[in-house]
């Protein structure tokens, strides 16, 4: 019998299932939906939902008291010394690449099979695409998941498919794998954005000890007339990572 068998928190188990599933959930759930989701009755997680609802990990929707997520499981782990660091030492370079770009940008990592956005900086100027910080999009469909993917070790990198290809049937791993190939060998990737038409994605890794922890994406709109173009855009990118890793090792 291992560990995590032998000791049973029953209400524990409770409250992360419910977590998790609101988690999976881009809506809310009511009170009904949430005992199906996680095979309780109502009576079993009525007491759960109202202490979660008062400790702030849980809000409830006006018009008809549904449960949502709030931000506070995202704060808890943005206070975690690794991930703290990490924005720490972007924010002044982030804002550094906003002003010379004319455009927005966001710092990512992984999470499991996901990528999460943990910071971002607004356009100095009235257009530039927003992605808000806690956005999550899977590392199969989004460019800065490729870069990350691109530039880990090989255990994490099988690990990492196997969760894309357990999470998605029709996961395209030969694809997926040559565009990893091609962003590693140039150092970044240019590539059209899956969620929305007439934006690149220009994003490169912010490397630690040749891994990359995080990487650093403009969300590139080409603007009339042109201001700073792609190719100037990209090397300003590739600058800023790299001043991003050097404060790192600091």
């Amino acid at each position: 019998m291992t560990k995590t068998t032998k000791y049973r928190a029953p209400a524990l188990d409770k409250g992360l299932d419910i977590l998790e599933l609101l988690a999976r959930t881009p809506g809310s759930l009511n009170l009904t939906e949430v005992a199906q989701g996680i095979g309780y009755s109502k009576s079993e997680i009525f007491r759960m939902l109202q202490v979660l609802e008062a400790r702030g990990y849980l809000a409830r929707e006006d018009n008809d008291g549904a449960y949502a997520l709030t931000n506070r499981l995202f704060l808890l782990g943005m206070e975690r010394p690794p991930i703290k660091g990490l924005t720490e030492a972007a924010s002044p370079v982030m804002h550094r690449l906003a002003e010379q770009v004319k455009q927005p940008c966001h710092l990512v990592v992984a999470s499991q099979d996901q990528i999460v956005v943990i910071a971002r900086v607004d356009a100095p100027s009235d257009i530039g695409f927003v992605v808000r910080v806690g956005h999550r999009r899977p590392l199969a469909h989004a460019t800065s998941g490729v870069v990350l993917f691109a530039f880990q070790g090989e255990e994490t990198r099988e690990r990492w498919l196997a969760l894309m290809e357990a999470g998605e049937e029709r996961f395209k791993r030969k694809q997926f794998l040559a565009t990893a190939t091609q962003v590693r060998e140039q150092g970044y990737a240019a590539l059209p954005s899956e969620a929305v038409d007439a934006v690149t994605d220009l994003s490169a890794p912010i490397l630690q000890n040749g891994h990359a922890v995080g990487t650093l994406t403009i969300p590139f709109v080409e603007r009339h007339p042109v201001t700073v173009p792609v190719k100037q855009a990209i090397q300003h990118l590739r600058d800023a990572v790299k001043d991003i890793s050097a404060a790192l090792l600091h």
